[in-house]
């Protein structure tokens, strides 16, 4: 029998125990999938006196060295969160010989480009299918299965906070103070939130995919971000009514023509889409390419135990490289840096919330302000009473983003415009080209 593949475990946390208690549950499964026993021997933590579970008979140790100077320890599984010391110790790990898993999207989608290039340096495998989606595959399959393709989209539901809550707003009809509050007392988000709600958390898994997908090195700098902080009720009861649902996305999308466009924000999307039935906390990632079509992947995408398990499947096929002595060093390339679009030339429809003086000749003004912009107008009602106010809403054609921005300035000057509530982006394809 092959001698045992020997593990060190930075974190003992949520996904950490996770790791633990899934690796000794499957030892027999992955024993058979390797050809050779996998066991953690050493876990970094901070207070190494804590009674933690899953952790008799392993090394509890408060210094990396540790695991690093450990010439038995061949992977180390980085599961610390956040950009310092992680990234030092991963490559610390990389420079002492050692394969290196992770979760980390942070540190992933700030300093990719430093962690594969040292993972090629040292000729060691550096794999993080846990970084975007928790139990979901994406990773491989983009870095893998797919590679026969031209992706040209990426779309999906990278965050369960933020579904949960907005999935919650539309059954209840709650606000978002209150679902943001129901979240944290679930334990869905944290006592600071604004990682997920202010779209921070999506924007660094959509700068990974993106990455990936278009082989171009996306930053977290590069992604234009909103978060759900400013949805109302009102705006989920007006995206019922019209035939939409509204969802935090996370799009990338490729063409030659305008770049590589990058975003994070919430969109009225079509309840006819695959992706607008993906409730609570489960993601999803909707994938477009020119080989395969339109697939979509679909799961929990957090959590300790879903995470655990993409976290295994990285260590699983370290571990068969070991064996085979056949480790590849990453399985992916960035093969050059494409021009990005800039997010005032991306384009969609909107939809745009106003509240107006009730009078005759509103309804025209605004249209006209619209026009005047080149925006053009699908549909514009006049809802409902608030006070002495009227609302309106609209919902545009397709259109530049600088178009409506330049639309909202013109309608916050009109004496007639008390207030404009909510612009919201519709997730809809183009019929015709947008100047």
């Amino acid at each position: 029998m092959e001698k045992p593949i020997k593990i060190g475990l930075l974190g003992a946390g949520t996904v950490g125990s996770g790791v633990l208690q899934v690796l000794q549950e499957n030892a027999k499964e992955v024993f058979l999938k390797v050809g050779a026993p996998v066991e953690i021997k050493s876990v970094l933590v901070r207070d190494a006196k804590k009674a933690r579970p899953y952790m008799d008979g392993l090394i509890v140790t408060d210094k990396i060295e540790d695991i690093l100077e450990d010439a038995e320890i061949k992977i180390v599984v980085e599961l610390m969160g956040g950009l310092h010391p992680a990234r030092e110790y991963m490559l610390a790990a990389m420079e002492a010989g050692k394969h290196v898993v992770t979760a980390n999207k942070d540190v992933i989608a700030q300093f990719g480009a430093d962690m594969f290039d040292q993972a090629k340096k040292q000729n060691v495998g550096f794999l993080f299918e846990a970084s975007v989606g928790g139990g979901i595959p994406i990773i491989r399959p983009i870095m893998e299965s797919l590679t026969a393709n031209r992706i040209t989209e990426v779309m999906g539901i990278v965050n369960g906070t933020t579904n949960y809550m907005l999935t919650k707003m539309t059954e209840l009809g709650e606000s978002y103070e209150s679902v943001l509050k129901e979240a944290q007392e679930k334990g869905y988000a944290e006592a600071n939130p604004a990682a997920d709600v202010e779209g921070l958390d999506a924007a660094r898994k959509a700068a990974i995919l993106a990455s990936l997908a278009f082989n171009t090195r996306v930053t977290l700098q590069s992604v234009a971000v909103e978060g759900i902080t400013q949805i109302t009720p009102e705006d989920i009861d007006y995206a019922r009514q019209l035939g939409y649902v509204i969802k935090l996305l996370a799009i990338a999308k490729d063409s030659p023509e305008k770049g590589v466009d990058v975003r994070v924000h919430p969109a009225f999307l079509p309840k006819e889409h695959p992706l607008a039935s993906v409730s609570d906390v489960f993601n999803a990632i909707f994938v477009k390419g020119n080989a395969i079509g339109e697939a979509m992947f679909y799961g929990r995408g957090a959590g300790s135990r879903p995470t655990a398990s993409a976290v295994i499947s990285d260590i699983v096929s370290l571990a068969r490289g070991i064996v085979s002595g056949e480790v590849r060093e990453i399985a992916f390339q960035v093969f050059g840096q494409k021009q990005f679009c800039p997010i005032e030339e991306t384009v969609s429809a909107y939809y745009v919330r106003l509240l107006v003086a009730d009078m005759p000749g509103v309804l025209g003004a605004i249209a006209n302000a619209f026009g005047d912009e080149g925006v053009s107008l699908n549909s514009v009602i006049q809802t409902r009473k608030v006070g002495e106010l009227a609302e309106i809403v609209a919902i545009t054609h397709h259109v530049k983003h600088r178009r409506i921005e330049r639309a909202k300035r013109v309608l916050s000057s009109l004496p007639v415009v008390t207030k404009i509530s909510s612009v919201i982006r519709v997730e809809t394809p183009p019929t015709s080209e947008v100047e």
